[in-house]
């Protein structure tokens, strides 16, 4: 019997491990099909110029740089494949009269109507830094002193290029941010099975990044302020660490803030990069929610390791200078309750003024075991009502 149960444990080990393998892989491929749902996605077209304006349309003019390659396809522009140099693009993207908050209204078929639907009503390549800089100062130009910011926005995983560009004009749109939209998009293919082709993607457009904040930076900017979502966090934040490597960056005092919502990163090579970086002048913004189901399925392919934007540590995460914005409280708006951060556009001008008058230094942690796990007793938690829920902010003073 001992010798039968010695020939046979190996097989079943075998069974156990490949069973659980099996249940990974279908877990993945439910949860990549419940992120796509069954909606046909904007591969092309949807970025056609629309002759027609519409009463009460609001127009917003974005800037894009990118590390895509270009796509002739008409209302296309790029497409997901990798390019060898970093490209621009100018766009003016309707907001219909109609547009709920949170919200993209999807044309039916391309390229839309602009009463009820995102539009382009002019779109053209820009060929070169020098074309890029021109653009952003004609644009900045137009602003008042005091608003002439950059708001600088980078998708995350499975983002076609249309997606890419009607979601940073949303954002733009709902937070009411004065400054001018600019999309960094790297080469996403825009395929729930192209995990790993663009996460190499996001890696490959360090460069191109940093190379477009340089831009930014020495444009006639105020501010240049970041927001980063899932995937796009870590090309952001390897950027700003290569930066900081070469100890070189002319008008660093033009920084604004840099938010990187629900953040697509193993928690350990997280950790590692805040220390590398030091206390920073002024903080991460860490937007995260620990029932993030997209989120779920990255931590499966990653071996089970948390990702940075469900990690339940937040003290820990301040300690080392982040700040942490927690929405785990919040309902979300989409079944994955990965794009919440897309809320805090509705209410930013209230959250802008609560992170610029700072958390008071007499509001301490209700949870005192908070406190101890992070050893640092000047971790302090503000409760504020948000988007009809407490918002839990969480910083080291």
């Amino acid at each position: 019997m001992g010798d039968f149960a010695a020939r046979t444990a190996p097989s079943s080990l075998r069974l156990a491990r490949s069973s659980k393998r099996s249940f990974s892989v279908l877990a993945i491929v439910l949860v990549a099909f419940w992120v796509v749902g069954c909606a046909s996605r904007p591969e092309s077209g949807f970025l056609s110029a629309v002759a027609l304006s519409s009463a009460g349309a609001v127009d917003h003019t974005l800037l894009v740089a990118t590390t895509r390659e270009r796509d002739d396809r008409p209302g296309t522009l790029f497409n997901g494949e990798r390019a060898s140099v970093t490209d621009y693009a100018e766009l003016t993207v309707s907001i219909p009269p109609s547009h709920r908050q949170g919200e993209i209204e999807w044309a039916g078929t391309p390229p839309g109507d602009p009463n009820k639907d995102f539009v382009v009503r002019d779109e053209r390549y820009l060929d070169g830094d020098k074309a890029f800089v021109q653009a952003l100062n004609a644009e900045l130009a137009r602003r008042p002193p005091g608003s002439r910011n950059v708001f600088l926005f980078i998708h995350g995983f499975n983002t076609m290029f249309a997606e890419a560009v009607y979601r940073a004009a949303q954002l733009a749109h709902d937070s009411k941010a004065p400054g001018v939209p600019v999309l960094f998009t790297w080469a996403s293919r825009g395929q729930a099975t192209a995990y790993v082709y663009d996460l190499n993607s996001a890696t490959a457009a360090r460069d191109g990044l940093e190379h477009t904040l340089r831009l930014l930076l020495a444009s006639n900017a105020e501010k240049v302020n970041v927001l980063a979502h899932p995937m796009g966090n870590w090309v952001t934040v390897e950027a700003f660490r290569q930066i900081k490597i070469s100890g070189e960056l002319d008008h660093s005092n033009k920084i604004g803030n840099i938010v990187l919502a629900a953040p697509d990163i193993d928690i350990d090579v997280f950790k590692s990069q805040l220390r590398r970086f030091g206390k920073p002048r002024k903080p991460f913004y860490v937007v995260l929610s620990e029932d993030d189901r997209a989120l779920f399925l990255s931590r499966t392919i990653a071996g089970g390791v948390t990702r940075v934007g469900d990690s339940p540590d937040t003290a820990e995460l301040a300690a080392l200078g982040a700040t942490v914005i927690d929405l785990t409280d919040v309902k979300a708006t989409d079944a994955t309750n990965h794009d919440k951060f897309v809320q805090l556009a509705s209410v930013a001008p209230e959250l802008r003024s609560t992170l610029a008058h700072g958390i008071p230094a007499n509001s301490r942690a209700s949870d005192a075991g908070e406190r101890a796990a992070s050893g640092v007793d000047a971790i302090v938690a503000l409760p504020i009502t948000l988007l009809g829920a407490p918002v839990r902010i969480i910083a080291n003073q």
